[in-house]
């Protein structure tokens, strides 16, 4: 054989895989002492499954969502600075964002696509969160441009053309239903669709208000009615911002699944016998819907490993959904009593991991 092969048998693993260590870190990347990886396939073939952006997602639908509201939003800042109307104005750029986001989903969903190699032992599934932070964050900025300049309109409003701003108005409700028809026609469960679909959707009940507010102008001449409208946007923006930057947030700084508490979990882990204990949990998201755990196992010195090992991953697969796993499972050992220097206290050391990160759930009440 030629070169060398990364491919092992399905009792078989590699020999670096059986060290101790000091238990699997973040990112599944410890040791596996007699564990190992959760039995599953990583192919994309029939027999395979794949996580967050796939790469058969149906960007066609992206595409025409995008040149709806391209062509819409061009014809939208023409008619808003001939009708004075900053209502038209904020939804032409929120439409904006809008686009930017559709386009960020389309490059997520092909750099997400792309098989893992090299250093980038994930592949690139985290592109897609990186686009929904964009979003959350664009979203947010303009809001505060848009608040501020309502605000402004409030105290001192200019002449607005109700008439325009009601037909551009309704116009953008039937492009902006269009389009979010479209996205929801794609893949959803990417963060990064799903940011540019909160995008148009706030985007629609922003043409309604807008619509509402140029009636509001055209039959009492009440022209503060623009800026509130406006304000009425800032507030969905920024509920939708705030909602796609702590998701994405909370993944890019590997936080556990929002639905998914550690210590739950490990308390669950170490209450099938024979574990013992479990330390060096951790849980955290890779991209959108595929969670990763590792941890640590001690079980009874009788106790089957491997047995622990996949009824653990089955157990997690079943009651949690996380699928991606890493156990190093060992047997419990006796503590090593070591002698200190005089005045100090014998210290039991752990022979397994010198420095656990995180608490350690053992059988019984124990402090978190």
């Amino acid at each position: 054989m030629s070169g060398h092969d990364h491919a092992y048998g399905a009792d078989r693993l590699p020999e670096h895989a059986h060290g101790h260590g000091d238990g699997p870190a973040p990112g599944g990347r410890g040791a596996q002492g007699h564990g190992g990886h959760g039995g599953h396939d990583h192919g994309h073939g029939p027999g395979g499954h794949s996580h967050g952006v796939s790469a058969d997602a149906d960007r066609r639908w992206l595409a025409i969502a995008l040149t709806l509201i391209a062509a819409f939003m061009a014809v939208e800042v023409v008619v808003g600075i001939m009708a004075h109307s900053l209502a038209l104005i904020s939804d032409a750029a929120h439409m904006l964002t809008d686009a930017v986001s559709i386009v960020l989903a389309l490059i997520a969903m092909r750099l997400a696509a792309r098989p893992a190699r090299g250093g980038f032992t994930y592949g690139l599934k985290r592109a897609e969160i990186l686009s929904a932070q964009a979003n959350g964050l664009t979203l947010l900025l303009l809001a505060v441009w848009l608040a501020y300049e309502a605000v402004r309109r409030l105290v001192d409003p200019p002449p607005v053309e109700g008439g325009l701003v009601v037909v551009t108005a309704l116009a953008g409700i039937v492009v902006n239903v269009a389009a979010a028809w479209c996205i929801s026609r794609a893949n959803r469960s990417s963060l990064a669709v799903e940011g540019a679909y909160q995008h148009i959707l706030n985007d629609l009940f922003a043409f309604i208000g807008t619509a509402v507010a140029g009636l509001v102008v055209l039959t009492t001449g009440f022209r503060q009615a623009d800026a509130i409208a406006t304000l009425v946007v800032v507030v969905l923006m920024v509920k939708a911002g705030y909602g796609l930057v702590r998701e994405s947030g909370r993944i890019l700084l590997e936080a556990a699944p929002a639905h998914v508490e550690p210590d739950v979990v490990g308390d669950r882990l170490v209450s099938q016998p024979p574990v013992t204990e479990v330390h060096d949990l951790h849980i955290w998201t890779i991209t959108s819907g595929q969670a990763a755990l590792s941890a640590h196992v001690l079980v009874e010195q009788e106790g089957d490993c491997h047995a622990v090992r996949r009824d653990l991953e089955e157990l997690l697969a079943k009651e949690y959904g996380i699928t991606h796993t890493t156990l190093q499972v060992d047997h419990v050992q006796d503590s090593v009593l070591t002698v200190g220097r005089a005045g100090e206290e014998p210290a039991d050391r752990d022979p397994h991991c010198a420095d656990a990160h995180g608490p350690v759930h053992r059988q019984g009440p124990h402090d978190h």
